[in-house]
């Protein structure tokens, strides 16, 4: 695959998880007072589990579902990236509006900077850190309308907090993928997913012995059926698949700046339902949009000219060793 087909490819798949993903918290809400959010999270990863493992044994084969000594490692990710992401996103919605909790995946990007740099010990650019900086007043415009008072607010910054930690842990499995060279992005994601499973069920039955949440009704889990269908099979199996495949194609920095579509499209969602945003909603929304952007540009462009230092800094001890091999002859 060349470079170019290998971004447009990458592009294409990044593209499409983010905006399914989109959808998914306005849906997850409306099922939320009949199937909570422990079940309606077991419920949608187990059986997008299935349906990842019967697609890795019909395409891969039964070698692919050897954990080849990395099943602990594969066991974290998946409780970081389903049970973590899952149960927290979700659960921030209990405080805060859907909307808001779109806008906080929206700073992902941000979120894996700062992972990186305490990994590697290194702060980040100085434009890293202004536009991290100013995407956080962004989402801080939108959450609170303009009225920072609203930060004060128990139980709306809980949510927000909430949906931060869920977005962390979602950072946490997308970087861990990297460390499964020779997986295929259907392999990590059908035997993590199922892994991950494991702890959503003892997250799910401890909340259910302590009286937390009761277990739903049959009718309200059949009824709810055409919105589990959708965080099943779109959100569950293939945006989840598009995100690894892109990830991988790209690159988490890449890869992380289409995590900007989630809001757009609940926002989008929400508007055709009626909901009318403030005009600092809007501006908080473009700014998220536009530092995170601009960060990425900026990168790149650090990047290029990095790699560009090192091909001249090469190119003259090439040229030296040439020299002196034609001498020596």
């Amino acid at each position: 695959m060349s470079a170019k087909s290998r971004l447009l490819t990458g592009a294409g798949f990044a593209f499409l998880a983010p905006v399914i993903w989109g959808g998914m918290f306005p849906i997850a809400n409306d099922l939320m007072p009949t199937v909570d959010v422990f079940h309606m999270t077991l419920i949608r990863y187990v059986s997008a589990s299935v349906i990842l493992l019967l697609l890795l044994l019909a395409i891969e084969g039964r070698p692919a579902f050897r954990l080849e000594g990395k099943g602990t490692r594969a066991f974290c990710l998946g409780a970081s990236g389903f049970a973590g992401f899952g149960l927290l996103a979700f659960t921030a919605m209990d405080f805060t509006t859907p909307t808001n909790v779109s806008l906080i995946m929206a700073m992902m990007p941000s979120i894996s900077i700062i992972i990186g740099a305490l990994q590697t010990r290194k702060a980040p650019p100085f434009y890293t850190t202004i536009t991290v900086l100013t995407a956080l007043v962004g989402v801080s415009l939108v959450i609170t309308k303009g009225d920072y008072s609203e930060l004060l607010s128990g139980g709306q910054a809980l949510g927000e907090l909430i949906a931060l930690a869920g977005a962390t842990c979602w950072i946490v499995y997308t970087r861990g993928a990297a460390t499964f060279a020779g997986w295929s992005p259907l392999r990590y994601t059908a035997l993590t997913t199922t892994l991950g499973c494991l702890s959503i069920t003892a997250a799910t039955v401890v909340a259910v012995l302590t009286g937390y949440v009761e277990t739903p009704a049959a009718g309200a889990v059949a009824d709810g059926w055409p919105h589990l269908l959708y965080l099943i099979v779109p959100a569950g199996v293939i945006a989840v698949f598009s995100w690894n495949k892109g990830i991988g194609l790209l690159g988490p920095l890449n890869g992380a700046l289409f995590m900007n579509l989630v809001p757009i499209t609940t926002f989008t969602i929400a508007i055709t339902g009626g909901y009318a945003p403030r005009p600092v909603e809007i501006v908080g929304a473009l700014i998220v949009v536009a530092s995170l952007v601009t960060n990425n540009v900026l990168a790149r462009k650090a990047t290029a000219r990095a790699e560009q230092q090192a091909g001249v800094a090469q190119a003259p001890a090439e040229t030296r060793a040439a020299e002196l091999a034609g001498a020596r002859g």
